[in-house]
């Protein structure tokens, strides 16, 4: 890895983390980079996870740090998502890449449509497990899935679901999707590990970036004008992902 390599990923690293903490989408701009660099698709689908694990961790961290709690709801949205990712890893590593963007294109444009419609009447109550029904154990199963099969706009995924189904103000989604996705995200990574699908080096790197992002995210999150900045971030970085994806 030459100096400019090294600075282009921790360049990039640092934008992607900022996006993924308050939206998501930042692996739009890393997988291109990794294949750029001379990764095999599949090596930098995995190598990708390495950065995505250790901004989660420091996002995790600043989230604690701002007050934000509920760890034991977190790991029961987080348990259907990492059997699921377990599965969406696999299969990731047996498909074709035009399979790969014919189903990120129909996830993204459906999530774009959920996000324009009205804002629902936020649930004020405090959350608890009764209101965790098993619908949306199922949705967190099938994010698992595809977040496993390939991480692109899965923070998406968690925005709509949590933000639509459990009525929660998206500053509160964002404080459970950082812990959900690195609870899920560990076990789809030692799948791509035992598969000699992560080049460690270029990973480490990124990451380094990314925390540094994740780090800025989470300061812009927990500001007054922060869930406002994620909803429109989010249907700008869904829109970014198809268009990116038609154009080939």
């Amino acid at each position: 890895m030459t100096l400019l390599e090294a600075l282009a990923l921790l360049a990039i690293g640092v934008v992607a983390g900022f996006i993924n903490v308050l939206s998501a989408g930042g692996s739009m701009l890393t997988l291109p980079l990794l294949m750029f660099l001379g990764l095999s698709p599949q090596a930098a689908n995995g190598t990708n996870r390495v950065s995505i694990v250790l901004q989660s961790v420091a996002a995790v961290a600043s989230f604690f740090r701002a007050g934000a709690r509920h760890v034991g709801l977190s790991l029961r949205l987080a348990a259907p998502a990492v059997v699921g990712s377990l599965l969406g890893a696999w299969l990731s590593l047996q498909v074709s890449d035009g399979l790969f963007e014919a189903i990120l294109i129909s996830v993204m444009a459906g999530s774009a449509v959920l996000m324009l419609l009205p804002q629902p009447r936020l649930d004020t109550r405090p959350l608890t497990a009764e209101r965790l029904t098993p619908a949306i154990y199922l949705a967190m199963f099938v994010i698992g899935l595809y977040g496993g099969f390939i991480q692109v706009g899965v923070g998406i995924l968690f925005i709509v679901v949590l933000y639509r189904m459990l009525k929660i103000d998206l500053g509160q989604v964002n404080a459970f999707k950082v812990l959900i996705v690195l609870l899920y995200t560990l076990p789809a990574l030692l799948v791509f590990v035992f598969n000699d699908q992560v080049r460690w080096g270029y990973g480490l790197v990124l990451a380094a970036g990314s925390m540094l992002g994740a780090w800025l995210g989470v300061k812009v999150n927990v500001s007054p004008r922060g869930a406002l900045w994620v909803k429109w971030l989010t249907i700008g970085v869904i829109g970014a992902i198809i268009l990116r994806l038609l154009l080939g």
